[in-house]
């Protein structure tokens, strides 16, 4: 289903080599806001020190934000050291299909990872991408993200049932 994601963890500092290698996962797509940072654009050391050592083991980073705030998404890329789009209109393919030309992989190689439903797990399974739900860093939201929660929470909800059925 378009609005499930192949996996669905709670800190995206959890996502390892392990899991990568498993997954034949190359490159990640990271979306940024509640994603890598929080509302007041605070980075973590934790999300720092995970994209330094994942890096170190050959995993290839872009970021790809909706934000139009070219310096915000450039601050964060200068940070970890990895290179970025912006104002990338997210579910719309085009923003993922850049940089999956850019770097030259196939598309089932690529993990999307992100905080949002309607824009990371939808815009990432419509590219063939392997999609990543990851919970918000921060309970603060702007307000076009805040009226979405309760409908992706009902979404994540059926997601772990129907998760939990596919095991027994």
């Amino acid at each position: 289903m378009i609005l499930y994601p192949n996996t669905y963890i709670d800190k995206i500092t959890k996502i390892t080599i392990d899991f990568l290698i498993k997954n034949k996962l190359k490159v990640l797509i990271l979306d940024m806001d509640n994603t890598l940072i929080d509302k007041n654009q605070n980075i973590s050391e934790e999300i720092i020190n995970w994209v330094k050592e994942l890096k170190g083991q050959g995993t290839k980073f872009y970021i790809l934000s909706n934000t139009n705030n070219k310096a915000k998404v450039e601050k964060v890329s200068k940070k970890l050291g990895i290179p970025y789009k912006y104002f990338a209109k997210k579910p719309l393919k085009s923003g993922f299909l850049k940089i999956q030309k850019e770097i030259g992989e196939k598309p089932e190689r690529i993990a999307v990872i992100g905080d949002q439903i309607f824009t990371d797990v939808i815009g990432g399974n419509r590219c063939n991408m392997y999609t990543i739900l990851v919970d918000p860093i921060n309970k603060k939201e702007y307000w076009y993200t805040k009226w979405k929660r309760p409908i992706e929470n009902k979404i994540k909800n059926n997601y772990k049932i129907t998760k939990t059925k596919e095991k027994k």
